[in-house]
């Protein structure tokens, strides 16, 4: 009984000390899981050209971003920086996820009139060396 108890105490003792962060960030499941059976992801990632300034890449970046409230469909906006040890990203750094309602709703934001702003702006601004694009639909 003592053991048990002592055990129990242990246990809730160490999760109260996990940090909080850790105990509130949602399961990718769960995060699968709140989006429509529809979504669809949309990974774009980007290699600047060794010139790219900090101040080009930001206004790409912030470019990117408003896409989200100009285009019908789009759920979510994110971007990061690579900061994978393994070193296998091959100079492309700059990652941008879009999260879409639907198949149709991406298909939409491809011939956009905000998206094909947004590439007349990285042509203008010529700093992207190189991107690729992967799409997926989020499974558990």
């Amino acid at each position: 009984m003592h053991r048990t108890l002592a055990l129990l105490l242990l246990a809730l003792t160490v999760g109260a000390c996990a940090p909080a962060a850790a105990r509130s960030r949602p399961s990718a499941s769960r995060a699968a899981a709140a989006l429509p059976p529809t979504a669809v992801r949309h990974v774009v990632v980007f290699k600047y050209r060794a010139g790219a300034t900090p101040e080009q890449i930001r206004q790409v970046t912030q470019a990117f971003a408003a896409l989200k409230d100009r285009i019908p469909g789009i759920l979510a906006f994110e971007h990061g920086v690579n900061d994978s040890p393994e070193g296998l990203n091959q100079g492309f750094t700059h990652v941008h996820l879009l999260t879409f309602a639907s198949p149709a709703a991406r298909d939409a934001y491809l011939p956009h009139p905000e998206h094909q702003a947004f590439g007349r702006l990285l042509g203008a601004l010529g700093v992207v060396e190189g991107a690729f694009v992967v799409d997926y639909s989020p499974r558990e």
